[in-house]
């Protein structure tokens, strides 16, 4: 009786298929579950070709696979990392393929201030191994920077703290790259201007940039922690400045920087240095400068007197005495005049009949084997040659006597130039004994010796009386009054 109730039971039960069982499945739970908001540790993580990120949420008894799709994970402010505590919101759903269930994740969020600070702990970690917070990459500061590029947002206190403090300090050219400094696409904006500055393009390359953003919480600033931010300012060919928050705010690129400034001012004041003070420093040198080189100008001056140096009288006295003796074997100019028109007046140029007897007898020689008519041609021909012969003899003669004038002119210039008679002229005389014989020193002549004085324009008879010592004493003359000289500036450059 029992059994056949029950074979009678189980015949009207409905049967289900495996795919309306599944979706039913898939639809219940999709029902009960479509909000849930679920806090874990994220365990394997894997981003397919496709784009969509396939992970774990765990805690220490369970696991619930998940799923991020690509169009979710473009708008997510965080990269998912194995080993983060999380809190996820989306839906739960069932893969009927696999009979197993999944959370469709659609936002994602870390766990608490301790979760950024372990996550941010592992990653400052990872960049020390791998080298990129080693002193020797940071590099040293431009003293006087051209150009400087800022990375902020274009309406923060940020922008107008640094140019204010930039104008009044030293004013140089400041080219802002406007970004976002907080929120989901901040960092790679802020990636992309410090790449940007590096590969600049229409406008002057930077020599130095400033990366910065005012105060505020770790979530606030957890931009410049994420890995894009940090590896661009790694790979920066351009000196960074890190000027992130307040002077207690770190994050992951002030490690990395070359200079991290405890406020985006701190950043302006060392970007640039005072152009008043070294204004002043400029002026100090100069000074200095020129107490030293008045110094030793001075010094060397004393130096130079103490070296007692020949006069010049006594340099140019031998110079002169060979001029001297050397104009007396030239002579005047009238005479050296006169020997070269000798000279020229005795070359006798050859005469032209000289010149054409031997064409002429070859002429007769010729005629006397010619005809009459040939011989009159050859004549008429022979004439004419002469005749050009005889222009082109003349036109040479013409030319080396104008050549020998030339020559005469100019040795009598150089005679005129080295004669004392030009001497003369610029009111010197010529001291000569009865002899004719050149007086050169004052003891050579005898009181009462005849003697000629020749100057520029003729001779003078004059007769050696006394010493230039009695001449002075027989013709006093009043002592003029002593007059202060003014001192006069030298248009001569000093020695040194």
């Amino acid at each position: 009786m029992n059994d056949s109730v029950h074979r009678a039971d189980s015949s009207n039960a409905y049967e289900f298929s495996v795919s309306e069982l599944a979706q039913s499945l898939k639809r219940t739970i999709e029902d009960r579950f479509g909000h849930v908001r679920v806090r874990g540790e994220l365990g394997r993580v894997t981003i397919a070709k496709s784009g969509h990120c396939y992970l774990d949420i765990k805690d220490d008894k369970a696991v619930i696979n998940s799923i991020i799709w690509k169009g979710t994970m473009n708008r997510l402010s965080m990269r998912p990392e194995e080993g983060m505590e999380v809190i996820v919101e989306g839906r739960l759903s069932t893969y009927p393929g696999r009979s197993n269930y999944q959370l469709i994740i659609e936002k994602m969020e870390l766990a608490g201030a301790g979760a950024l600070m372990a996550l941010f702990e592992k990653r400052k970690k990872m960049f020390a191994a791998e080298g990129l917070f080693a002193s020797e990459r940071k590099r040293e500061l431009p003293f006087m920077p051209k150009v400087i590029g800022v990375v902020t947002s274009p309406t923060g206190a940020v922008i107008r703290d640094i140019l204010h403090r930039i104008e009044d300090r030293f004013p140089v050219h400041v080219i802002l790259w406007p970004v976002l400094v907080q929120g989901d696409k901040a960092a790679e904006q802020i990636a992309g201007a410090i790449t940007g500055f590096n590969h600049s393009d229409g406008f002057p390359r930077p020599d130095v940039l400033i990366v910065g953003r005012g105060g505020g919480s770790l979530e606030d600033l957890w931009c410049f922690n994420e890995e894009v931010v940090v590896r661009a300012a790694a790979g920066s060919a351009i000196p960074i400045i890190s000027a992130v928050g307040h002077e207690t705010d770190w994050t992951l690129m002030d490690y990395v920087v070359d200079y991290r400034a405890p406020t985006p001012t701190g950043a302006a004041e060392v970007a640039v240095p005072v152009l008043s003070e070294w204004m002043t420093t400029i002026e100090d040198y100069g000074v200095r400068l020129t107490r030293g080189l008045t110094r030793s100008v001075k010094e060397r001056r004393t130096k130079l007197m103490g070296a007692r140096l020949p006069r010049l009288e006594n340099v140019l006295a031998l110079p002169r005495q060979r001029l001297d003796v050397a104009g007396a074997k030239l002579g005047t100019p009238q005479r050296l005049l006169e020997t070269s028109a000798q000279k020229l007046s005795s070359f006798r140029l050859p005469k032209a009949d000289r010149i054409f007897d031997p064409a002429r007898r070859r002429l007769e020689l010729a005629s006397t084997r010619l005809r009459p008519a040939d011989i009159r041609k050859q004549i008429s021909v022979t004439k004419d040659r002469i005749g050009l012969y005889s222009g082109r003899a003349d036109r040479s003669m013409s030319a080396r006597l104008e050549q020998l004038s030339g020559r005469l002119v100019n040795v009598a210039g150089l005679l005129e130039a080295y004669s004392y008679q030009g001497v003369l002229q610029r009111g010197y005389a010529l001291v000569t004994d009865i002899n004719g014989k050149v007086i050169r020193s004052k003891d050579t002549p005898d009181i009462g010796d005849h003697v000629t004085l020749t100057f520029g324009d003729g001779d003078r008879g004059a007769v050696i009386d006394g010493s230039p010592n009695s001449i002075l004493k027989s013709q006093p003359s009043p002592k003029p009054k002593a007059k202060k000289l003014k001192p006069v500036k030298s248009e001569q450059g000093d020695l040194f």
